[in-house]
């Protein structure tokens, strides 16, 4: 961050980065009509973060892998030819865009040949471990850090995760077990060169090589994309991915049968770990976001939803770690945008604890006339159109649901219209939808 955005107060520092983002030098449009267009959705966006009302409310719609099937494609085919990739996300712009108000982009369709070279382990995906024909990846429960190793990675989590994790979810990486820990490396009469003179290691690092040069085939593709999307006036949610820090632990690290018994066998060494993972999150997630010049910092929360655990374990476990976590990013004037999967009736009440317009919900299948009215006067809400309904449901039906929603939530700005989860399956017709309801519904004045 610029030193002058140093001495700068949490909104100010906010409102700088949404001004460089709506900031349109650099970008070719393809008309003044592209251009202004670009400022109108991005200050739409903007004000609706802000608890303000914009001209109308929000609509943001994710195609996800629709566009493959739209064209009698599938995720595996465009996900390793980039070429093809970008043929159809082009056509499906051509064809669906101005209605739907968004672009497709192909970063929806990670390059699984990366995963492939990597022999990753965490994820199953088309292929491999799942169909041939389906629609996306797959998380591979796992304790990918044992009960017993909480010390090892409390000592050292950056040696605990070069040794012991990456060998377990990376199987080229597997020869790094035989690494010394690099606290090691003092001076070279006392180093040690071992490990780099074997076969197995020299082969993994190869793979990584390998595995670089296939990402950056796709980088560019995404790249070009992207600048394509700009200079049609469609601005891009310029945003990182967080974890609460007891979902790294539970997720990425124990996994959900290992957590759930360390909540009672030992939780002490969780509250630690969490402690932990907490500092780590902070520094990377402000790094990141600072060096890729982004605005929001957009949390999956995956185990503090109703039914995964009691309130007394939310305001022990999962709560105040995440809370400190978001406190510092809003200082930095980042927007917190938290996705409530399933269900977070239980919690609106003990949630709403930042400034006003510090952080967006964003809500799956929560209540959302209960959001409003507890989260409503100080938080931007997003949701929750149901994913089956987007799936299963006509038009017409989509079309009253939002009604309905935007009625609900409207009122006073901050709402954005948005599904409940993303769906590979959804009917073309039906996000139309959305967005027509949004335009009918959703006015707040003439522009």
């Amino acid at each position: 961050m610029d030193k002058d955005r140093q001495q700068l107060s949490w909104e100010e520092k906010r409102e700088q980065r949404f001004q460089e983002w709506l900031d349109p030098s650099g970008i070719p449009f393809v008309s003044p009509e592209a251009e202004k267009v670009y400022q109108e959705r991005g200050r739409r966006l903007i004000d609706a973060y802000n608890l303000k009302e914009p001209d109308r409310v929000p609509v943001l719609v994710n195609v996800g892998s629709i566009p493959a099937y739209e064209y009698g494609l599938d995720y595996r085919r465009l996900s390793y030819d980039y070429d093809k990739l970008v043929e159809v996300c082009n056509q499906f712009n051509e064809d669906h865009a101005l209605e739907l108000d968004s672009w497709a982009m192909p970063q929806r369709f990670f390059p699984l040949k990366v995963l492939d070279i990597l022999d990753y382990k965490l994820y199953h995906w088309p292929g491999r471990g799942l169909s041939d024909k389906a629609r996306g990846y797959q998380y591979v429960e796992g304790e990918y850090m044992k009960a017993d190793e909480y010390d090892a990675f409390l000592r050292d989590p950056s040696d605990f995760w070069l040794r012991i994790y990456l060998p377990r979810v990376f199987g080229v990486l597997d020869p790094f077990k035989m690494f010394k820990s690099l606290t090691h490396i003092i001076e070279l009469p006392m180093t040690d060169f071992t490990p780099l003179a074997m076969p197995e290691v020299q082969a993994a690092f190869l793979s990584m090589a390998e595995a670089g040069k296939e990402f950056g085939k796709w980088m560019r593709v995404v790249g070009q994309f992207t600048g394509k999307m700009l200079a049609s006036g469609y601005p891009v949610t310029r945003s990182n991915f967080a974890k609460a820090p007891f979902d790294t632990l539970g997720d990425t690290l124990r996994g959900t049968k290992g957590i759930l018994l360390d909540m009672y066998r030992r939780p002490e060494k969780v509250l630690e770990a969490i402690d932990k993972i907490t500092e780590l999150t902070i520094s990377t997630a402000i790094g990141q976001a600072n060096a890729m010049r982004n605005i929001i910092i957009m949390f999956p929360l995956h185990k503090g939803a109703d039914g995964w655990m009691n309130q007394r374990q939310f305001e022990t476990f999962y709560w105040p770690s995440l809370k400190k976590v978001i406190n510092a990013l809003i200082n930095e004037g980042f927007l917190v945008n938290l996705f409530a999967e399933g269900n977070y009736d239980s919690r609106l009440e003990s949630v709403n604890e930042f400034p006003k317009g510090a952080v967006a919900w964003w809500f799956d299948q929560t209540d959302m006339s209960k959001a409003k009215r507890l989260l409503g006067n100080k938080c931007s809400l997003w949701g929750n159109v149901p994913t089956s309904l987007l799936v299963t449901g006509t038009a017409q039906e989509v079309e009253n649901y939002c009604r309905n929603l935007i009625e609900k939530c409207g009122p006073g700005g901050g709402y954005i219209l948005c599904p409940g989860a993303s769906s590979d399956e959804a009917k073309v017709e039906n996000l139309k939808a959305m967005v027509a309801a949004a335009k009918e519904y959703g006015v707040y004045r003439k522009s």
